[in-house]
């Protein structure tokens, strides 16, 4: 945050304090070079007029003003580089806090028989494999997911800008909802590349005990049973899961944050608080976070079971599960575990952008590019 001349005179004695940039000097170094001890002066040069005293303080004593915090311009590499360390903190922690509500959805999908219900589940599991079995896959969780929200968010930032500059200012006005889906999409292609291996391994230890503890033992396990190519079996269900998923959570989330700041909040955004303005990023991250849940509840179910089974098909996961299987199991669990993760995710995410001095997202227009404001 930038202080403002009055800000940094008020936090810093005016005795101290210097406004010109030209003539802040300490002179002490020249009171040591000027001292009778040292050999290199010759002849000790005659002392200089004091300079007239304030509140007992020599005014030539002068200590340099405090430089300005380094702003992050926006769009440039280091604002990138920021949304990608806020993708792999909100993405690698929240999926990994709830790897007991992932791990009981993924055995309700592969074992609905066994695993009945979520408090079934739990006891299950606790019953089988002690407290210690609730976290069981929670190393390839944080390193996939973490990988999965660099990329994610990331590129989802620079696409945004990237379609809006080919769109030009008007259109990037106009459609920018398409905008959103777009560089969500394209983000998310790229985001589930780096996934998908991980999400192999963690189904597989989630979902098979006695298979392996982790990832140490169970990614050489995997790679020799199946091969480096079977770690990416499952990439196109991945991303029938994950591109629908994305480009909902963004632009359903972008659009209700606009709307809770034209229609629910009475001041403009920049005027309002930064927990007010968190708080609306994890409200806009719940409610969007439910409507992912939703529609990409099917491609989740076939992903659980294709990895979970050697050599299955999507053919073989319809004709098991059901058709109706496919969007309704363990559904309603998923859609309190998504609009939780997407609540937090969002709010951790707003959250360490303010932290280095962005903005929140959304909740205003697209900015010009400037290239397009100079054609104008």
């Amino acid at each position: 945050m930038a202080f403002s001349e009055n800000s940094r005179q008020s936090l810093i004695p005016s005795f101290l304090y210097s406004t010109s940039s030209s003539k802040k000097t300490l002179d002490l170094e020249k009171w040591m070079n000027r001292s009778p001890s040292l050999p290199s002066s010759p002849s000790p040069s005659p002392s200089p007029s004091p300079s007239p005293l304030r509140n007992g303080v020599s005014k030539s004593f002068v200590i340099p003003a405090p430089s300005e915090p380094v702003k992050i311009e926006m769009y440039s590499p280091a604002y990138y580089a920021a949304c990608t360390t806020g993708g792999i903190l909100s993405c690698g922690l929240t999926h990994t806090a709830l790897t007991p509500l992932d791990l009981v959805k993924c055995n309700m999908q592969i074992d609905p028989a066994k695993y009945k219900s979520v408090s079934s589940g739990f006891g299950v599991l606790l019953k089988e494999q002690g407290v210690r079995g609730f976290f069981r896959g929670w190393v390839p969780t944080l390193l996939g997911y973490s990988a999965q929200g660099a990329c994610k968010l990331g590129f989802y930032e620079f696409f945004k800008k990237y379609y809006s500059d080919i769109a030009g200012p008007e259109y990037a006005a106009k459609y920018k909802t398409l905008i959103y889906l777009a560089g969500s999409a394209s983000a998310e292609f790229i985001a589930d590349v780096a996934l998908c291996p991980m999400e192999a391994v963690k189904v597989r230890v989630q979902t098979q005990p006695g298979f392996a503890r982790g990832l140490s033992d169970g990614l050489p396990k995997f790679v020799k049973s199946e091969g480096v190519l079977g770690l990416y079996k499952g990439i196109v269900p991945l991303w029938g899961r994950q591109i629908p998923y994305t480009m909902m959570k963004f632009a359903s989330f972008e659009t209700i944050v606009e709307m809770l700041y034209k229609y629910a909040i009475p001041t403009p955004k920049d005027q309002c608080s930064k927990p007010l303005q968190l708080g609306i990023s994890f409200a806009g991250g719940y409610v969007a976070g439910v409507l992912c849940a939703i529609v990409s509840h099917p491609a989740d179910n076939l992903v659980s079971f294709l990895n979970n089974a050697k050599g299955a098909t999507v053919g073989d996961a319809v004709k098991k599960i059901g058709l109706l299987g496919l969007f309704t199991r363990g559904l309603p669990l998923r859609i309190v575990m998504i609009g939780t993760l997407t609540g937090a995710q969002w709010g951790i995410y707003d959250g360490f952008k303010v932290f280095v001095g962005l903005p929140t997202t959304g909740g205003v227009a697209p900015i010009v590019p400037t290239a397009e404001l100079t054609k104008m």
